[in-house]
This record gives structure tokens, C-alpha cells and sequence, in this order.
């Protein structure tokens, strides 16, 4: 199978792209150090050219309300060139929950970039993935300040980019969805609660303070960002990972 990969030279895609071409097929990477802008449309027919399938991975350079622009740009780019490349299957990675924090513009952003997806010519998989285990260094420098962490006590259910790569490959190579799948981490914390657990598996002595006002996920009401019953989870366990990776 022939396969492009958008964002093909990130963290998730280059991933994606050496198993799939371990699994034997031809998976291409497109990003701007390729010569693919998907904001222009730059080198995006060519990228396409032979593609049965394409997997977009790639990700709005802010998480502001100027994310909105990026999606609604790069999803009409990208639909286009598939459709005239006779693309079979478009697939885009998401986020759990993603529908349900509108109070967030980088949420509304994804929302909106699945809506594009669903309206378009192309048959189309959505892979909605929970938060990153890789993330957490960046969810803990938000709000340090001193000897203490401040985060809220939103629940969430990380999940390995290990285990993303393998969600978006098993979804990419089989027959489009039609619709969403969603694939979490196998448990749940609270934000707090696993702040706490990553900086006693670093032998950070900083403290967390629970804070529900404090950072991105104070926005999040409820449970919203941890999988249904519906969801496939992934079997690395993050008090696994942080001891393996420390």
C-alpha cells in the first residue's frame, strides 16, 4: 500500500512512517522540510501523487484561536489534493473528549478540523488519541513556579506515543472507519496525582499544589479527556514508562 504521511517527520509520524514501511509498504513523509506547505498547497499534489491513503499528523504551529486558521486552511488543501490524487482514504489523528472543551481554541480548532474531514469528498478514519505520557515535562513547566507545580485535579487517561503509533497504523492500513476510534492509555489519573507520581519518579522534590484554576486542563470540566467504554486501550502502563525512561 502506498501511503502519505503528513507530518511525517514529527515525533508521532516519523514513527508511523518506519513501521509502516517495516510492515512493507511505501509510506512517504510530507512536512516543510520536505517541501509540502500545507498552508499554500506547496508541493502537496506531488506529496499525494500514487497515495491510496493519507495520514494527517500535522499540527497547528500555535495552540491559539490562530489554530482555527491553520485546520480550516490545511483540511481544504488537503481534501483537495486527495481528491484530485484519487486518495481513498483520509485519516486524521485527534484527541479525546476533543468536542466537549469548546472553552479551548486549540479543542475548537481539532473540532473543526474533524468537521472538514467528515464533510469531504473522501472516505476518512478520525483516531481520537488521550494525552501523551511525552507531554507531562510540558504540562509541569506551565505552571512551576519555584519549588512547587501547580496543576488541577482534571482527570485524564495518558497514553504512550508508542502506543499512538500503533493506533494510527492499524487504522491507516485497514478500511476507513466512517467515523471515529478512540484509544487511551489503560488508567486514569488525576492531573495532580500524576504530577506528583512523574516528579517522585525523577527525584524532583518540588511539590504539587492541587489548583483547579491553574494551566490549559483547568478548562476541562468533568471527565471528559478519559476514553468511553467503547475505547481500545493500549497496554503500556505509564508507572511503567517513567520508571524505564528515569
Amino acid at each position: 500500500m502506498q501511503l502519505t504521511v503528513l507530518g511525517g517527520t514529527g515525533r508521532i509520524g516519523s514513527q508511523v512512517v518506519r513501521k509502516l514501511t517495516a510492515a512493507g509498504h511505501e509510506a512517504v513523509p510530507a512536512a516543510m522540510s520536505t517541501g509540502v506547505d500545507l498552508i499554500t498547497g506547496k508541493g502537496l499534489d506531488q506529496a499525494l501523487e500514487g497515495a491510496e491513503v493519507v495520514i494527517d499528523l500535522a499540527n497547528s504551529p500555535t495552540f491559539d484561536e490562530a489554530s482555527l486558521d491553520f485546520f480550516r486552511t490545511s483540511m481544504d488543501n488537503l481534501l483537495a489534493a486527495g481528491q484530485t490524487a484519487g486518495v481513498r482514504h483520509q485519516v486524521v489523528l485527534s484527541i479525546v473528549g476533543v468536542d466537549q472543551v469548546p472553552q479551548l481554541d486549540y479543542y475548537r480548532a481539532k473540532t473543526l478540523q474533524e468537521e472538514l474531514l467528515r464533510q469531504g469528498p473522501t472516505p476518512y478514519s478520525i483516531v481520537r488519541v488521550t494525552q501523551f505520557f511525552e507531554f507531562m515535562d510540558a504540562v509541569l513547566s506551565w505552571t512551576a513556579d519555584g519549588d512547587t507545580v501547580r496543576l488541577p485535579a482534571t482527570p485524564i487517561q495518558p497514553i504512550a506515543a508508542a502506543d499512538v503509533v500503533d493506533a494510527v497504523v492499524e487504522v491507516a492500513t485497514g478500511e476507513p472507519l466512517l467515523g471515529i476510534r478512540n484509544f487511551a492509555g489503560p488508567d486514569v489519573f488525576s492531573l495532580d496525582e500524576l504530577g506528583r507520581l512523574t516528579l517522585a519518579a525523577r527525584h524532583d522534590d518540588r511539590t504539587v499544589v492541587t489548583d483547579d484554576t491553574a494551566g490549559m486542563f483547568a478548562a476541562v470540566t468533568g471527565d471528559v479527556l478519559t476514553a468511553g467504554p467503547d475505547a481500545h486501550l493500549a497496554s503500556t502502563h505509564y508507572r511503567d514508562w517513567i520508571r524505564e525512561a528515569h
